[in-house]
C-alpha cells in the first residue's frame, strides 16, 4: 500500500450540490447516517444505506477510485473483523463448516457480511464529509454547532481549531512521510523485506525525521498565527456567514427519513 493511497483529510474543490451545502448539514447527516447504519439489523437495511452512499458519491463527484484508495489502509481491520465475526458467532442446528476448536454457522457468515458492509459504509461516510467540506468550513460548522456548550465554559472554538488543524495536516504528514521514505531509499534503506520485527525496526530511523518535521511545522503554524494578532474566538467574524437553505433543510429531512425507514424495515424483516 502506498502512502499516497491514504486519503483521510483531503479535500476535493469542487461545485457539486453536496460542496455547497452549509457544513452542519454535512455533519448532522453524517451523524445521522452512521446511526442509521448501527440501527440496520437486516440485509434491506444495509442495501438502503449502500445505495444512498452510492448516490452520494456520484453526486459528489469524488470518484469511487478515490473512496477505494481510501479504504486501503483499513483493509486488515476489515478483514480481521470479518474473520472474528466468522467464526465466533455462535449458531443454531449443526455448523456449514467445523474444523479444529473452529465452527462455521449461517450466522455467522451473515454477522460477517454486515460487519464489512457496516465498518465500509461507516468509513466512506465520513470519506465523504472531508472530500466534500473544506478544514475552513468544517471548523465553522463545528463550532456553530457545538455553540451551546460554551454556557457550561467549554472552549468550543478552540476545540473546533484543533480538529480542522489535525485533520488537514494528515495528507501533509503523509507526503513528508513519503518524501522521507523515498529519501532513505536512495541511501539504501529498505523497508519493505525482512520479518514484522525487522520492518518495525527499520521504521525507527523514519519517526525520528517525521517528529522533527512535525514540531517544525507545529512551531511555524503557532508564529504564523501569533503574526496574524489570532487570539482566539472571542470577536472574531467569518468571511462566509453560515446560513440554512432549502436543500440543507431537505436534507436534514431526508437523514430523519432514512433512521426512520432502517427502523421501520427491521421490525418488518
Amino acid at each position: 500500500m502506498a502512502l499516497k493511497d491514504i486519503t483521510l483529510g483531503q479535500y476535493f474543490p469542487g461545485s457539486t450540490i453536496l460542496h455547497r451545502l452549509d457544513p452542519r448539514t454535512k455533519i448532522l447527516c453524517t451523524v445521522a447516517y452512521i446511526i442509521a447504519l448501527f440501527l440496520a439489523k437486516n440485509l434491506p437495511g444495509y442495501l438502503i444505506l449502500l445505495a444512498v452512499l452510492c448516490a452520494l458519491t456520484v453526486v459528489s463527484k469524488v470518484g469511487f477510485g478515490a473512496v477505494l484508495r481510501g479504504m486501503k489502509p483499513i483493509f486488515i481491520i476489515i478483514v480481521f473483523t470479518a474473520v472474528l465475526n466468522l467464526f465466533y458467532t455462535p449458531g443454531q442446528g449443526e455448523p456449514l463448516l467445523s474444523f479444529w476448536v473452529f465452527r462455521v454457522y449461517a450466522e455467522g457468515i451473515w454477522a460477517a457480511v454486515f460487519m464489512i458492509l457496516r465498518i465500509a459504509m461507516l468509513i466512506t461516510c465520513t470519506f465523504l464529509l472531508t472530500y466534500t467540506t473544506s478544514p475552513i468550513l468544517l471548523t465553522d460548522g463545528l463550532e456553530k454547532l457545538l455553540n451551546p456548550l460554551k454556557a457550561v465554559h467549554v472552549p468550543v472554538h478552540e476545540l473546533a481549531m484543533m480538529m480542522s488543524i489535525a485533520l488537514r495536516f494528515i495528507p501533509t504528514l503523509i507526503e513528508e512521510t513519503d518524501k522521507i521514505m523515498s529519501a532513505q531509499k536512495a541511501r539504501g534503506a529498505d523497508f519493505d523485506t525482512g520479518g514484522l520485527m525487522q520492518k518495525a525496526r527499520a521504521l525507527v530511523p523514519l519517526l525520528v525525521p517525521l517528529f522533527i518535521s512535525a514540531f517544525r511545522r507545529a512551531d511555524e503554524l503557532a508564529v504564523a498565527m501569533e503574526c496574524r494578532c489570532y487570539h482566539g474566538g472571542e470577536g472574531r467574524t467569518r468571511m462566509r456567514v453560515l446560513k440554512l437553505g432549502t436543500a440543507d433543510v431537505l436534507a436534514l429531512a431526508g437523514g430523519a427519513v432514512l433512521c426512520v425507514l432502517v427502523v421501520l424495515l427491521g421490525r418488518i424483516f
